[in-house]
Order: C-alpha cells, then sequence, then structure tokens
C-alpha cells in the first residue's frame, strides 16, 4: 500500500521505518528540514530494539503535496498542538478516498479536523480515523537510527463516523495488524491514557528534571507509589467524565494490561511490571510535548467536557493551571474547547449521534 506518514519526529520515523519494513511504499513528510536532515539523501532508517532491520522510504521531504501525491492512507504522526495547521495544510491536497488517521488523535483530534475540513469546504469524501494511543514505544537514538522499545498489543482506532467502521477497519488493519475497532472517537479520545501518565508525572518530577536533565528513566525511576497515587486519582476522574458521555471506560492500569500484558494491584506495581518502559528515559526540559501537547490537547477538553456535564475535575484543574503557571502560559485559552470542536452547541446525544452517524 502506498502511505504517507506526516511529521518526522521519534514516533513518525519509527512508524515510515516499521511500514516500509512491512512491505509498505511510504513517503515521510516533515514541516521542517532540520528533523530529516540525516535521512534527507539515502532516504535509509535503521530500527534497533523490538523490531529491527533497515528501512528505505520513498520519498522523505517538506512537501506535503508531493508526500500525499498518489496514496492511499495518510498517517498524522504529530503532536496534537500541530493538528490544526496539518489539517489545514492537507485540505489543500487532499484527493478522493484518501484515509487519514491521527496517530493519537489526544482528545478530540478527529472533531478538530473535521471541522477546519469543513470550515476549508473540503469537497472530496477523506476518511477521518484517529486511534486511542500511539503504537510505539519509540525514540530517535541517532541520525538515521531508531529504537522501539515496544510495540503494544492493541490499539483502539475509529472513524469519524463510526458508521463507517466496518467498510474502512480491513484497510486500516492492513496498515497496522496492531489496529482493533473502537466504537467511536468518543472512545479513543477520551481513553487517552497519555492524559493519565504524562502531565502530572512531569510536574511531580519537574526539579529532578531540571536538575539531572531528564538522566533518570521516566516510568520507571519517576512514577513513585506517591506520584502513582495522583495519577490514578486523575485517572478516576478522567473515566468518570468518559462514563457520563457514554462510553465505556478502560482504567490505566486496565490499559497497560490491554496493551502491554502487564498486570498489578495498583497503578504503581503495574507501571513498574512493564518491561517496555524499561530504557524510556525522561525529558531533558520542562518544555516537552508531555506539557505542551497533553495539558491544552488533553486535560483542557476533558476538563470542559467535564464541566458541561457537571463533573468535578479537581486534579485534572490543578494539573492544568500548575503546568500554567511553571510554563507562563493560559493553558484555558490556548486548549481545545468544546467550541474550538465545534460541539459546543451539541448535547450529549446530538454528540453520540454525529460521532457515530455525521449528522
Amino acid at each position: 500500500m502506498k502511505i504517507a506518514v506526516i511529521g518526522a519526529g521519534n514516533g513518525g520515523q519509527a512508524l515510515s521505518a516499521v511500514l516500509a519494513m512491512r512491505g509498505h511504499d511510504v513517503s515521510l513528510y516533515n514541516r521542517s528540514q532540520k528533523r530529516i536532515l540525516p535521512i534527507l539523501d539515502d532516504r535509509k532508517i535503521r530500527v534497533e530494539g523490538e523490531s529491527s532491520g533497515k528501512a528505505k522510504l520513498k520519498y522523505v521531504g517538506t512537501d506535503m503535496k508531493k508526500a500525499i501525491n498518489g496514496v492511499e492512507a495518510i498517517m498524522v504522526v504529530v503532536p496534537a498542538f500541530a493538528h490544526a495547521q496539518i489539517a489545514a495544510g492537507l485540505a489543500d491536497c487532499v484527493t478522493e478516498g484518501q484515509i487519514i488517521v491521527l496517530n493519537p488523535g489526544r482528545t478530540g483530534g478527529a472533531l478538530e479536523f473535521d471541522k477546519i475540513f469543513r470550515e476549508k469546504g473540503v469537497r472530496e469524501k477523506v476518511v477521518i480515523a484517529e486511534a486511542q494511543t500511539f503504537v510505539f514505544a519509540s525514540r530517535i537514538s541517532g541520525p538515521g537510527m531508531v529504537r522501539i522499545f515496544r510495540i503494544k498489543n492493541a490499539v483502539p482506532v475509529s472513524v469519524l463516523p463510526s458508521k463507517e467502521n466496518e467498510a474502512i477497519m480491513p484497510i486500516i488493519s492492513e496498515i497496522m495488524p496492531e489496529f482493533t475497532l473502537a466504537k467511536n472517537v468518543l472512545y479513543t479520545s477520551f481513553n487517552n491514557i497519555g492524559a493519565v501518565f504524562h502531565p502530572g508525572a512531569i510536574l511531580m518530577n519537574a526539579g529532578w528534571i531540571e536538575t539531572k536533565h531528564g538522566d533518570f528513566q521516566f516510568y520507571l525511576e519517576g512514577i513513585s507509589p506517591s506520584v502513582a497515587r495522583a495519577l490514578e486519582a486523575l485517572d478516576r476522574e478522567r473515566c468518570e467524565v468518559t462514563k457520563t458521555l457514554g462510553v465505556e471506560a478502560m482504567g490505566a492500569k486496565e490499559w497497560l494490561d490491554y496493551a502491554y500484558d502487564v498486570k498489578g494491584e495498583d497503578l504503581y506495581t503495574a507501571i513498574h511490571s512493564n518491561e517496555g518502559y524499561r530504557g524510556i528515559m525522561a525529558p531533558i526540559s520542562i518544555e516537552n510535548r508531555y506539557i505542551m501537547e497533553d495539558v491544552p490537547m488533553s486535560l483542557v477538553p476533558i476538563s470542559c467536557f467535564g464541566k458541561k456535564l457537571k463533573i468535578e475535575t479537581k486534579v485534572i484543574d490543578s494539573i492544568i493551571n500548575i503546568a500554567g503557571a511553571v510554563m507562563e502560559r493560559d493553558f484555558w485559552s490556548g486548549g481545545r474547547s468544546l467550541a474550538s470542536l465545534g460541539v459546543d452547541k451539541m448535547s450529549v446525544e446530538e454528540l453520540t449521534r454525529y460521532v457515530e452517524e455525521g449528522t
């Protein structure tokens, strides 16, 4: 299959390489040239870790139109704060029948893409889908080299609207056999485990990150029993919002079993039983996507839906406010809101009908 990957960060380079190694014809686009300079000429990526080998891509460059020309699927692998920009760019060059998959959508990614496409007047029949999380735990380990720490067992994916799931899923599953069918994009958006694991753990390890410049294992050393208890409290709030939207909530501990086959009596023991997290180091700075993406694009919309549903989200709101104080910015005004997702005037019943039927 001909596939374009949008975004050449840790995930984009890993996904491009694995897809090429699995026999697909892969083009890789990145907005700036800096990230792709080591692979610009030979278009080769070496993969090490759980999956290993060498991959050669068809195209590597900064021309979006060229990258997606003639492809059947477009895999968007950028931080969610870049989704709006990517959606606006794709709106100008997508063609009939192309399938766009957000890897992942975080909270509301597919809804945001859909709203921008409608505003841009995209008339072509294009499929928009989102994954609940990214399929790999991976990092760029050197120039033209990526390390895959673990490939998740299964990643739920849904099309917007979900009435198209059965027709589209065979194609999506051909791209990534790890993809499984989710009920709808509310399921993928609100069972967003990055929202649970990332921002809170960063803030509670801020001193260590700034002192050691990330020289410690993020999950296995950064998530202590006390940190894990705070994350469990945040997760309970997320699950309450999810259930009130009429969607099955998958708790963080349950998700670790689902994605990695690890169990534990609590979140701390489950995380520390996950060999897939071994070797994943903390970010070198507080200003990283675990804050800059997951606060405005995950926690803010979860909180906004909570307020609409009259559900208290005290822990989630505290994380958003502390992150704002640390970064000296207003994540509330810069984050995804019900209005920015185009759903502010919808009841829960109307929203459910929209994500399932498209009307």
